[in-house]
């Protein structure tokens, strides 16, 4: 990928996943073309690129389009993330290091603070790192890549729920409660920890989808 390719991927994905780009958008070439300061072509192929990650929709002659998810696709997606996510988080406690669990709780520490102080933003960037510990730790690396690519389609949805009333701290509560089962070397408890925080999410999307969407 050239660096002009990778930045105007960049530019066009993270303006899906924060919604500036909303569901069903239509993506003007041209335009962005002319924002991003690069060609037409170097647009088309960061579109390719976002069409393979199930971001937007490309269609011959009529452009690119923002991928729109029903409810029902959503509920799916979290129902097989949390069967990967309970997996992988199995996985990680039986080989989890000491130095990883220390850095797990640092960054649970920043959490709090963050949801105290109500620093969104930075809350869910805690999250991701915390997340992204478990699967570093753990051994099966085909079901942390089919997790990411799931995350990365649902990201703006999840980032919306963290806005509701009283989720950060739920969110927070949540991920002490996988620390300690980490911390415990339970890999059952682990499980269960991760299968109720993903089923949380999953629950809060179908009550608010509304707002969310």
């Amino acid at each position: 990928m050239s660096r002009q390719s990778e930045a105007a991927y960049q530019y066009i994905k993270s303006r899906i996943l924060d919604g500036t780009y909303r569901p069903s958008q239509k993506l003007n070439e041209s335009y962005l073309s002319e924002v991003i300061g690069v060609s037409r072509n170097t647009v088309k192929k960061a579109l390719l690129m976002l069409e393979k990650e199930n971001l937007v929709e490309v269609e011959n002659n009529k452009g690119a389009t923002i991928k729109s998810f029903t409810l029902e696709e959503i509920l799916n997606y979290l129902e097989i993330r949390e069967v990967l996510e309970a997996l992988v988080a199995r996985k990680a406690a039986e080989s989890i290091t000491e130095e990883q669990l220390a850095r797990m709780e640092r960054i649970l520490q920043e959490m709090k603070e963050h949801f105290q102080k109500g620093e969104i933003e930075a809350y869910s960037r805690c999250n991701r790192d915390f997340h992204g510990i478990i699967y570093e730790a753990s051994a099966n690396r085909q079901a942390v890549q089919i997790i990411t690519t799931i995350k990365t389609q649902l990201n703006r949805f999840q980032l919306r729920t963290i806005l509701l009333p009283g989720r950060s701290e739920s969110s927070y509560r949540e991920h002490e409660r996988i620390l300690n089962a980490l911390k415990a070397r339970d890999p059952g408890a682990v499980e269960e920890a991760v299968r109720a925080h993903i089923s949380s999410v999953r629950n809060l999307i179908a009550q608010h989808y509304h707002l969310l969407n």
